[in-house]
């Protein structure tokens, strides 16, 4: 996966549930856009706190820009928000690269800490004034939490949220920007649906006095579609020598799973395959975890590489002497998939390499009938960045065979809403298998994977167990044919942990994501 041992997180403000105290309106616009103030937590002589920005409109935004002021002998801590600048008392929050266009109905949240006790003032979003509940105008109504799907059909899904207090005219329900029912209870059925589709909702109450922001969005998938490619589809990543790694058929017990991905294979001198670089194929600690796994009726898929450590993709000198590298490793252990995590300079950005890699595939294919064989590459929020691109290119061109291309959503430089994000990387990555094969819809799915980084990622994106289950759920219903994540040696609650080896750094259940994943 991206990391091994992990690198200098960014900036991460908590994103824990609080009273939503404003709401900045934008005038209606190509660029309109609504942005909510929340207090995430607060101290004697200060507070933490947010603002999520949404799009309103039917349409791509290119930009927001959200300006406030603080009241007197109010400033901004020394924590804040990359994309925050400041100039006395009044704080400008832009948009920045990585987040790119910002699309229908879509969010972005930036956060910072205050040293004083007044709310905002002065508020505008893309130059439209502050209304509807908060700095500007505390009559509004608060925003609905809890909003959730309650039941699925193959036609409609059934919503839920929490009352808001105060006067409340109703409430409306969106997708993509477009109000699909407007209720005055706490719940609704969304109708006329396709059969196994899927769609992502929010919630706002509103009064005389204006509307709120958007609530947190909610996935699902409507029923009438299979997915999946059998247990070995889902193979979590475990690491024997690292994060303190728990015993398998402990995990295996606990959640079902029968299937890991066990890293890594990497070059034990020159062209000649060892664990972690060091350790033997047969008689040490990865090959007992594998003899644990497979004696409790589990399997194993090995993978080759990874972030750091020397590889065997630079050393062997020709794609025949790799396809003989990976030929011991699944002579040892009568393999039936193996998986190539190609990642960094060394190989995923070098051309020459690459191409070596995608050889030996070829000739492992050629080799041993049967085989399953996986690239698992980095992404960017849109799909493959350039060299994602050109080696599902050289794939096509070279007739390497490979069964799977997994993408890792994850890294894409903070602040992202990592389900959207997601989902985007992998539409992407369709379009491109489309491309260099002239592949169907169904087909390029069906040869794609997901792996994702559970709970902080390096960056401190935050993929929580609802969000992973929504991500499980979307790349069932398309039939992905492989999903997995980094790692279950993660798979631990640590609250405020942060980005560690044996804990996700967030409040989760034990063996929570892996549980998730055993259900693919």
């Amino acid at each position: 996966m991206r990391l091994r041992i992990p690198r200098a997180a960014t900036l991460a403000v908590a994103l824990a549930a609080a009273l939503v105290t404003g709401t900045l309106v934008a005038p209606p616009a190509a660029s309109a856009a609504t942005a909510a103030f929340v207090r995430t937590s607060s101290w004697g002589s200060g507070y933490e706190a947010k603002f999520t920005v949404t799009n309103d409109t039917s349409t791509a935004i290119s930009s927001w820009t959200v300006v406030f002021d603080l009241p007197s002998g109010s400033t901004v801590g020394s924590f804040w928000d990359a994309r925050l600048s400041s100039s006395g008392q009044r704080v400008t929050a832009l948009n920045q690269s990585w987040n790119g266009s910002l699309a229908p109905g879509a969010s972005t949240t930036f956060g910072f800490v205050v040293a004083g006790t007044g709310d905002p003032t002065n508020c505008t979003v893309n130059g439209g004034a502050c209304t509807g509940g908060g700095p500007g105008n505390p009559t509004g109504p608060a925003t609905p939490g809890g909003l959730r799907v309650t039941g699925t059909t193959s036609s409609s899904a059934t919503l839920a949220w929490n009352a808001v207090s105060g006067t409340v005219t109703g409430y409306r329900i969106y997708e993509a920007g477009t109000v699909k029912a407007t209720v005055t209870g706490t719940s609704t059925t969304v109708s006329g649906l396709a059969a196994c589709s899927t769609h992502s909702w929010t919630v706002t109450a509103y009064n005389s006095a204006g509307e709120s922001a958007k609530s947190a969005a909610v996935s699902a998938t409507t029923t009438g579609c299979t997915g999946g490619n059998g247990t070995m589809a889902a193979a979590p990543y475990l690491y024997p020598g690292w994060g303190d790694p728990p015993a398998p058929t402990t995990v295996m017990g606990a959640t079902g799973v029968k299937w890991f991905t066990i890293a890594f294979v990497l070059s034990g001198g020159g062209c000649t395959p060892a664990w972690d670089g060091s350790g033997p194929l047969t008689g040490g600690a990865h090959a007992n975890t594998i003899a644990a796994i497979r004696a409790a009726g589990g399997d194993v898929i090995p993978s080759f590489g990874g972030w750091s450590g020397n590889k065997l993709g630079p050393n062997c000198a020709s794609a025949s002497a790799l396809a003989g590298a990976y030929q011991q490793v699944i002579n040892a252990y009568g393999l039936k998939a193996i998986d190539i995590d190609i990642e960094n300079s060394d190989e995923f950005e070098n051309e020459v390499v690459q191409d070596r890699i995608l050889g030996a595939l070829k000739i492992v294919k050629q080799n041993n009938p049967g085989i399953k064989t996986i690239v698992t590459f980095g992404t960017s929020t849109t799909g493959p960045s350039y060299y994602g691109t050109r080696l599902v290119k050289q794939a096509a061109a070279l007739g390497a065979n490979i069964d799977t291309f997994t993408i890792m959503p994850f890294d894409f430089g903070g602040g992202a809403d990592m389900y959207q994000s997601t989902v985007g990387a992998a539409e992407g990555l369709k379009t491109t298998l489309k491309s260099a094969f002239g592949w169907s819809d169904a087909t390029a799915y069906a040869h794609m994977g997901i792996s994702g980084m559970n709970g902080l990622s390096d960056q401190r994106e935050l993929t929580s167990p609802a969000t992973w289950t929504q991500i499980r759920d979307w790349a069932k219903a398309r039939g992905l044919s492989r999903f997995t994540f980094w790692s279950v040696n993660r798979d631990r609650a640590c609250p405020d942990g942060g980005v560690v080896a044996n804990c996700s750094g967030i409040s989760q259940g034990t063996w929570e994501f892996t549980s998730i994943t055993a259900k693919f």
